[in-house]
């Protein structure tokens, strides 16, 4: 004789397995889960000004040694480039305070305020830039151009002669 059992006997593990491996996947749609949360964001990294040997002598260079410049229309320690200007000769600018490295002096490296939380980096009077056209770490490009823009020397003081 054949014995059969309720087809809700059947289902049941089947629906059991099903819901276990759904589980499984953790397939969440609701946003105040924090289950899935993002992973942190990674900390600005500091920045740092320092001096490097050039064909101009011992001049400003970031941390990768890219030249930096200094602006003759700034006021001490205020930026007087504005956006077109800026496309040209971006700001040094960081989240984090930026820190003095070989061969600078410390006390004249200090920041303004950009907004946003950004701070550019100021080295003695003279608000600190890269210039575009310099292509690798050590380029001078922008040395004397249109008789503003100079690199700068280790005490703060902008190097006016020709590259």
């Amino acid at each position: 004789m054949r014995t059969t059992r309720p087809k809700a006997l059947l289902a049941a593990p089947l629906v059991s397995a099903a819901l276990l491996t759904l589980a499984a996947c953790g397939g969440s749609t609701d946003s105040s889960d924090d289950g899935g949360a993002k992973p942190a964001a990674k900390p600005a990294k500091t920045v740092s000004v320092k001096t490097a040997d050039s064909e101009l002598g011992k001049i400003l260079v970031d941390d990768s040694g890219r030249t930096l410049y200094g602006f003759t229309k700034d006021k001490p320690g205020a930026s007087k480039c504005d956006a077109d200007c800026i496309a040209v000769w971006p700001a040094l600018t960081s989240s984090k305070d930026v820190k003095s490295g070989s061969g600078t002096e410390a006390a004249l490296l200090k920041e303004t305020k950009l907004g946003e939380g950004a701070e550019q980096a100021v080295y003695g009077d003279w608000p600190l830039y890269y210039y575009v056209g310099d292509a690798t770490p050590g380029d001078v490009n922008g040395q004397g151009l249109d008789g503003e823009w100079f690199v700068i020397a280790a005490d703060g003081k902008l190097i006016k002669k020709a590259a």
